[in-house]
């Protein structure tokens, strides 16, 4: 069954990098990605569509104008329709950087930041829905807006998504959240979900990403990946030219952020919950 996303849900990332060739030798060691291109032979272009076990889980492209900042991971968010979410943004405070314009047959994005200076991505999904595969190891887990105002940011994602955040319990932080979210993947992905997460916060299996109050830092979606071992892939990630930046753990998780070789920052996370069966 094909995953697809409603209005409001994380529902894709990329990267855009000086190097897509090499970007893609990277990734693919590290997670075990298999990278092919979307854009036809002959087409000006390319978009590196990785993919695992035949299923997409990320894409990387060409970027990294001069003075533009290192590479980054992108956020895209699902929406019913591309423009009229657009056409929304700068009245709640945000900005229309491009678009909204067709990305060939897959769908239709923009390029957008939020009140305070933080980029993420609009798709209107046609042949591409979304991730197919995620939660996995190798695969996309959150992505997590970094933001110094959480009030402001509920003002503009709140109205837009229809985003709630809830302060989750059993040390699970800031949860941002598309109300039916659960309810749709059960009724189609993931028919076990409740059954699955009956021992997580209520309200977990509505979770489309986090939210972290930061100072001292621009405000900024980052993306995190699900791994076996954060040890193993932190070194196999060094291995290969990345950066570890610092390890932490917490109640739930084992992470890692990384830099990777051309600059673009992301996490690895190992999921180690406590002990719940006593």
């Amino acid at each position: 069954m094909i995953r697809t996303y409603p209005h409001g849900v994380t529902c894709w990332i990329d990267t855009e990098q000086p190097d897509p060739a090499a970007a893609a030798a990277f990734y693919a060691g590290l997670f075990g990605w298999t990278l092919s291109d979307a854009v036809p032979p002959g087409v000006p272009g390319s978009y590196l569509i990785a993919t695992l076990d035949g299923q997409d889980v990320a894409a990387i492209g060409p970027g990294g104008d001069p003075g533009a900042g290192p590479p980054a991971w992108h956020t895209y968010v699902a929406v019913d329709d591309a423009d009229a979410a657009a056409a929304r943004v700068p009245g709640l405070g945000g900005t229309v950087v491009s678009g909204p314009e067709d990305a060939g047959p897959g769908g239709r994005t923009a390029a957008c930041t939020d009140p305070q200076g933080a980029p993420f991505r609009l798709w209107q999904a046609r042949r591409r829905p979304g991730a197919q595969l995620t939660n996995t190891p190798g695969t996309w887990n959150f992505s997590d807006l970094h933001t110094p105002d959480r009030a402001a940011a509920m003002a503009f994602y709140g109205p837009l998504f229809g985003w709630r955040d809830a302060d989750m319990a059993q040390d699970a932080g800031v949860m941002l959240q598309v109300p039916g979210y659960g309810d749709h993947l059960a009724a189609t992905v993931d028919p076990g979900i409740h059954e699955r997460q009956a021992f997580a916060p209520p309200g977990f299996a509505d979770v489309i990403g986090g939210l972290l109050v930061t100072a001292g830092e621009p405000a900024h979606w980052h993306v995190v990946f699900t791994v076996t071992d954060r040890d193993d892939s932190a070194a196999t990630a060094e291995q290969l030219g990345a950066t570890v930046l610092r390890s932490t753990e917490d109640t739930w998780t084992r992470t890692a952020l990384l830099r990777d070789p051309q600059g673009a920052e992301f996490t690895v996370s190992q999921f180690a919950p406590p002990d719940l069966g006593g």
